[in-house]
């Protein structure tokens, strides 16, 4: 619990990966990807529920195995053009229907498997101590945008107006973007969105490049298990 408030982490993982077939339980350093998600949300205590969210029975099972809790996803919201928030919606729908409400939900994605519990712990401090309604995890934009540029019709411009795209990176404005590894919102404000999942007044943790790490496809798994042993992670 937060504040006395009831906090449920949903860890989304449909079947039907393209890039990397079976991609949420492919094994990475010895054990299936989502189980690194749930094993950190076993090291928050606040934590009250842990429910993989999914429409695949392997991903079930292993979710089970691993100590979640699982709710079955309806097809129509594990497609490849379906919305996480979606199928956050209906499990909330769910939850409610049960009696067991959420005022604080937690979403851990798979592919982030090199968030911590103090990842987490950090959101939930400053959701504590700030007053925020959501909090999301960042990380150093891997592209400043004043670097960026959009070809029309073949020509190339800046994509910000004005922007000077060879300055040295010391003197463009910092940027940031998502990386994906932890978001916390309050439940009863996700109901009127429509595709974010930072609602009301925002806040932002910041991590490190090494632990911001996605996995998308079969380079990514290998760069990140490099990554967890050279680092003994």
């Amino acid at each position: 619990m937060l504040n006395g408030k009831r906090v449920i982490a949903v860890i989304p993982a449909r079947g039907g990966s393209k890039s990397v077939p079976g991609k949420n339980i492919r094994p990475l350093a010895g054990k299936p990807l989502i189980a690194w998600s749930i094993e950190v949300a076993q090291q928050v205590s606040e934590i009250d529920r842990i429910i993989v969210s999914t429409d695949d029975a392997q991903i079930a099972s292993i979710g089970r195995l691993h100590g979640a809790e699982v709710y079955p996803r309806p097809p129509h919201l594990a497609t490849d053009e379906a919305l996480v928030i979606d199928a956050l919606k209906d499990l909330l729908q769910t939850l409610e229907t049960e009696g067991d409400a959420p005022e604080w939900v937690i979403l851990l994605e798979p592919t982030c498997p090199l968030r911590t519990a103090n990842d987490v712990r950090d959101c939930l401090k400053l959701i504590a101590q700030g007053g925020y309604d959501s909090v999301a995890t960042f990380k150093d934009a891997e592209l400043n945008p004043h670097r960026a540029w959009r070809l029309t019709d073949g020509v190339p411009e800046v994509f910000i107006e004005a922007a000077i795209p060879w300055l040295p990176r010391q003197k463009l404005p910092k940027a940031y973007q998502l990386n994906g590894a932890v978001y916390v919102f309050r439940a009863s404000l996700l109901a009127n969105e429509a595709k974010s999942l930072l609602v009301g007044k925002l806040g932002a943790v910041l991590m490190p490049r090494d632990r911001s790490q996605d996995i998308d496809d079969q380079i990514d798994f290998t760069i990140v298990e490099s990554f967890i042993k050279d680092s003994n992670v």
